[in-house]
């Protein structure tokens, strides 16, 4: 007695005239991605093909994001208190860098210009035990231009600083000298005063204002942020800073401002910018982020490769249906389109799965990571090794886009060997051993 199957697959054409991916194709390429009780087998080795695609676009999506993530974070932190170009003297030292600053202010582009001091110190507090620091003397109305800065004050103020009393210190480096807004910061420095007996240290305590945290684990625990005046007068540089940072519009566009800021300077300068300083740095974390991506779509990979599995076990299994459609009018490239649609549906499925999966992880990333550091008990995502106080995720079109197209392009290149074995399997020995 015929099925149900057979009575409707008698309705439909079978003959060469039926359409590519006709309705009856599309019916026959569904029932086998169904699950039934002799098949289960095969059905799980779909279940585990969809999920590894799903998982592996997932992961590809949310690593991306992740390391585009620290990438811009770290870019505007390090952007945000470090200027995109240097200025340093050749000819003479900078003792003209009030006038410098107001001509670089006028270049087109250029939206400050920030004459600065820096020192390295060893400073002290309350818990006795010292640790390095980084000082950086700044003018008053020119840290009020750093919002990273001056708009991130967790204790006091700088109303101290701007009167000239008082110094600003990272949060860590407070925290680790056991020090608060209001108390005093000890700082030696090897470059004292001149004496018959040789260099004495030179020590000296200082206000401190307020406390900043900038997010970036490395600056708040290492930069003191001090007067310029009185850093100049603490390193010895009276009436000179060593050199002058600016912060342009378009930090990408440096290469188009160099000469336009060596002709302000009317003197021979050294001009750096930030891509220079952190060449290393950001080199690293682009090779880092590649090398990720070719990992990773080992992922889909083998996903696609269980794709391939599946599908010639279930050639096998349906040897005598292939074999009955023959017979009945079906041509070779419609048995080809029927399982090449049962293989892409797979994969068209799990990557879209995985897209969306992607997407709610990235948009919930932090909360993830504080779960499962509460779960565990342990912290992730360490910021003294990871500079960042917390994980960030950053999707991009561009590459969301290019891994949906590679994911699908290699479901779909897995299911072409199956399908064309299906259609080139003989109706007559199909049957013979059936």
């Amino acid at each position: 007695m015929a099925s149900a199957a057979d009575r409707q697959t008698e309705k439909m054409d079978l003959g060469p005239s039926a359409a590519p991916f006709s309705a009856f194709e599309r019916m026959v390429a569904w029932r086998y991605l169904r699950s039934r009780r002799k098949e289960a087998f095969i059905s799980v080795i779909a279940g585990f093909s969809f999920i590894g695609i799903m998982l592996g676009v997932a992961t590809l999506i949310i690593v991306m994001a992740v390391m585009n993530g620290f990438r811009t974070e770290l870019i505007s932190r390090i952007l945000g208190i470090n200027g995109h170009m240097i200025v340093q003297p050749i000819d003479g030292p900078l003792t003209d860098y009030a006038d410098l600053a107001v001509k670089f202010e006028a270049v087109p582009g250029v939206k400050m210009a920030l004459p600065l001091v820096e020192g390295q110190t060893l400073a002290s507090g309350r818990a006795g035990a010292g640790s390095g620091a980084l000082v950086r003397g700044i003018r008053a109305e020119d840290l009020e231009k750093l919002p990273q800065v001056a708009g991130n004050i967790r204790q006091g103020d700088i109303v101290g600083f701007a009167s000239g009393q008082g110094v600003l210190v990272g949060s860590r480096l407070a925290a680790s000298l056991g020090i608060t807004a209001g108390d005093d910061i000890t700082l030696i420095s090897p470059e004292g005063d001149v004496t018959p007996m040789g260099v004495n240290p030179r020590v000296k305590a200082y206000p401190v204002s307020g406390v900043f945290e900038i997010g970036m684990s490395e600056y708040d625990a290492t930069i003191i942020y001090m007067p310029l005046e009185e850093a100049q007068l603490y390193f010895n540089a009276d009436g000179l800073v060593q050199s002058i940072e600016l912060f342009v519009d378009d930090p990408d566009n440096v290469d188009g401002l160099r000469p336009l800021v060596e002709a302000a300077a009317g003197r021979q300068v050294h001009v750096t910018d930030w891509r220079q300083r952190n060449q290393t740095f950001f080199s690293a974390l682009q090779v880092e982020r590649n090398v990720m991506f070719m990992i990773l779509t080992l992922i889909v990979l083998v996903a696609a490769l269980n794709i391939i599995s599946g599908l010639i076990m279930l050639v096998k299994d349906k040897g005598s249906d292939i074999a009955i459609l023959r017979t009945m009018g079906a041509g070779s490239g419609a048995i080809m389109r029927i399982f090449f649609m049962t293989g892409a549906a797979i994969g068209t499925v799990g990557t879209f799965a995985g897209v969306v999966l992607g997407v709610v992880v990235c948009l919930n990333i932090e909360s993830i990571r504080q779960f499962f550091s509460w779960l565990s008990g342990t912290v992730l995502f360490d910021p003294e090794l990871y500079f960042l106080s917390q994980l960030p995720a950053e999707m991009s079109f561009g590459e969301t886009f290019t891994v949906v197209v590679m994911a699908l392009v290699l479901s779909f290149l897995a299911t072409i060997f199956p399908a064309w074995r299906a259609s080139k399997l003989d109706p007559v020995q199909a049957l013979r051993y059936e």
